[in-house]
């Protein structure tokens, strides 16, 4: 990979990292230490998520508009106050207030970062977007791993960890981000076919794989909320919950050298990867029903990490291969949001549904969703097939 894709990558790593100290433990810190119901933390997280939303079409937004070097930098200093202020005050409400302004402003970031690897890397394709997203769950894996010890101490500990790896994001975007910027800005602004600005076509295609996306998400967010406090509720320990978490990471790089050929065998067949991924993390969720130990859920979670490797880098990559020039960060920001809206809508669903029935009823709804979501993934590219003036069509 070029060095700029390695900075790229170093920093999704710090940036996820720093995340994933906060975002599994939240309902267990949110229930168990302010005292709050399932659906009161759920509430919370939709809002977060939803602040997440605006972060990312404002993310894509400004990329597009002044570069991903200034866009990166503003979700990062504005994350910066805000985890500043988490160390400091971190009790009832002002969690709430930290926690919705850092949903916003690592959403500005989120996009930045997928738009940027594509443009500078172009010739990448899905590489430089699996790049990424192992950086990202490489993330999750150290993350947990290191969050559950400290959070078992103090959680005054991991509110300070946190900020501190975002203060290393901000130094290693301060020096390694400017110039690359300079170059993504000099080739977004070369001239732009008329025709692309008004085919909405692409956007349509995109609206619909990301439908499947959304729901996707909203199944995937019960394993951070509902299922964090049903796992512990069944006898297993906060750091043992906390290693699944370093199980999925740790697979999804240790899964590469299997998973990669395969994706490079069938690289123009991205629907299929996209159904096959769907139906497996369906069947994480069916195992989950009859889990009782800590073994069970962490091979459901084996079941759940193999599908996400071939559902979560597709869709960011389908993004940019049928986004207009000059449109890349907003159409980054739209599957963002996506998946940001999955998260916001997730949480309090799944807690409403499990405090007026119980986690199995949960479970089998949300493996209708994800039957609903294959529909999607095998139609997207419809819209597609009446135009071939958007780069990228003939490798979908």
């Amino acid at each position: 990979m070029p060095k700029s894709v390695w900075l790229l990558v170093i920093g999704m790593f710090l940036n996820t990292t720093g995340n994933s100290f906060l975002w599994p433990l939240n309902t267990i810190y949110m229930h168990d230490h302010l005292g709050k119901s399932l659906s009161i933390a759920g509430l919370v997280l939709m809002i977060n998520a939803g602040a997440g939303v605006l972060g990312n079409l404002i993310g894509g937004y400004l990329f597009d508009k002044i570069g991903g070097y200034y866009s990166i930098m503003t979700g990062i200093v504005i994350t910066l106050v805000a985890l500043t202020g988490m160390s400091i005050w971190h009790g009832w409400p002002h969690y709430v207030w930290f926690l919705t302004i850092t949903g916003f402003s690592i959403g500005i970031v989120m996009p930045s970062m997928f738009a940027m690897v594509g443009a500078v890397w172009p010739e990448g394709g899905r590489k430089a977007f699996n790049a990424i997203y192992l950086a990202s769950n490489l993330g999750v894996a150290v993350g947990p791993a290191l969050a559950g010890p400290i959070a078992a101490i103090s959680f005054d500990f991991l509110f300070i960890s946190n900020l501190l790896l975002y203060i290393a994001f901000f130094l290693l975007a301060v020096i390694g981000y400017r110039k690359m910027d300079s170059k993504v800005v000099k080739e977004k602004t070369e001239a732009i076919e008329h025709v692309e600005i008004k085919n909405k076509t692409p956007f349509y295609a995109l609206l619909i794989v990301c439908s499947g996306y959304l729901l996707t998400w909203i199944a995937y967010s019960q394993w951070p909320t509902t299922l964090s406090t049903h796992i512990q509720g069944m006898g297993i320990s906060l750091n043992q919950y906390s290693l699944l978490w370093t199980i999925n990471g740790l697979l999804i790089i240790t899964l590469q050298p299997i998973i990669s050929p395969i994706i490079r065998r069938f690289e123009k067949q991205i629907k299929g990867q996209l159904v096959f991924g769907v139906i497996v993390m369906m069947f994480s969720f069916i195992v989950i029903i009859f889990a009782d130990s800590f073994k069970i859920f962490a091979f459901a979670m084996v079941i759940l990490t193999l599908g996400e490797i071939f559902v979560f880098p597709a869709v960011p990559t389908i993004a940019n291969e049928i986004a207009p020039n000059g449109k890349n960060g907003s159409y980054q920001g739209v599957v963002n949001s996506v998946a940001a809206i999955g998260r916001m809508i997730g949480p309090f669903f799944g807690g409403v549904i499990v405090d007026l029935y119980n986690m199995e009823v949960l479970i089998w709804i949300l493996c209708s969703f994800f039957i609903i979501a294959i529909v999607p993934c095998l139609v997207f590219e419809r819209p597609l097939r009446k135009t071939r003036i958007v780069k990228g069509i003939d490798s979908l």
